[in-house]
């Protein structure tokens, strides 16, 4: 078992794996903006770390920063959470290239299912019914508006790169479309440095049932039970 792990995120997703690292005799590491300093995760860690400014990308999202306090707090594992770096198929990479073990999917299982567009593709060409969306990033709205009129309102505004169900946005009408996509685009970029969005159907009268999945680095693959 991993004696040190660094917690590459903010706030009560860092509190909970803190928590159970805890539990499981694990040094724990956190970063922290500068902003957040005074937060309970950064408290409740064995060790912190600021990473930078208020601005996730200068500081939850600087790769360099996170790598850097890894090393020099000597961290063995970094644990992105969820949200900000944890969909990274290119930090999970470089974090293993360092000698550091990453706690999540692999880097391929990332790029395969990290973006919303490309995992969308991948299910129906595996014969998983998806709803009506668009295959390809809207790169403008116009492309957006264009791609709502074909799939039919409601639709759904998402982050291609988001996680966590942030960057989302339900539009009923074409003004609406407007504003959603705009306000996205924004977040995605200013959250996961990468402002793609998609356009999909949306159902405002269904049950959300997932079925969580835990593949284990030595090959097993449990299922955790659905959740609503």
């Amino acid at each position: 078992m991993i004696e040190s792990l660094l917690v590459a995120n903010r706030g009560e997703i860092a509190r909970r794996i803190i928590r159970t690292a805890r539990r499981l005799g694990i040094r724990t590491i956190a970063v922290h903006s500068e902003a957040d300093a005074a937060l309970p995760f950064v408290t409740e860690a064995d060790e912190a770390v600021c990473v930078g400014p208020a601005n996730p990308a200068q500081s939850y999202r600087n790769t360099d920063a996170i790598l850097a306090a890894a090393k020099s707090t000597g961290a063995q594992a970094i644990h992105p959470g969820y949200g900000f770096l944890s969909e990274n198929a290119d930090f999970a990479r470089t974090v293993e290239a360092n000698g550091l073990i990453w706690v999540g999917p692999g880097a391929d299982a990332i790029t395969a299912m990290g973006d919303k567009i490309n995992a969308r593709n991948l299910m129906a060409a595996a014969g998983v019914p998806v709803a009506a969306g668009t295959t390809e990033p809207a790169a403008d709205l116009d492309a957006a508006v264009a791609a709502a009129a074909g799939i039919g309102y409601p639709v759904m505004v998402k982050a291609a790169a988001g996680g966590g169900g942030m960057g989302m946005g339900v539009a009923t009408d074409e003004a609406a479309l407007r504003t959603e996509y705009d306000k996205v685009r924004a977040f995605a970029e200013r959250m996961f440095g990468d402002g793609s969005v998609l356009i999909e159907r949306y159902f405002p009268r269904v049950r959300h049932v997932e079925v969580q999945i835990l593949g284990l680095a030595d090959g097993r693959v449990v299922a955790l039970g659905e959740r609503e």
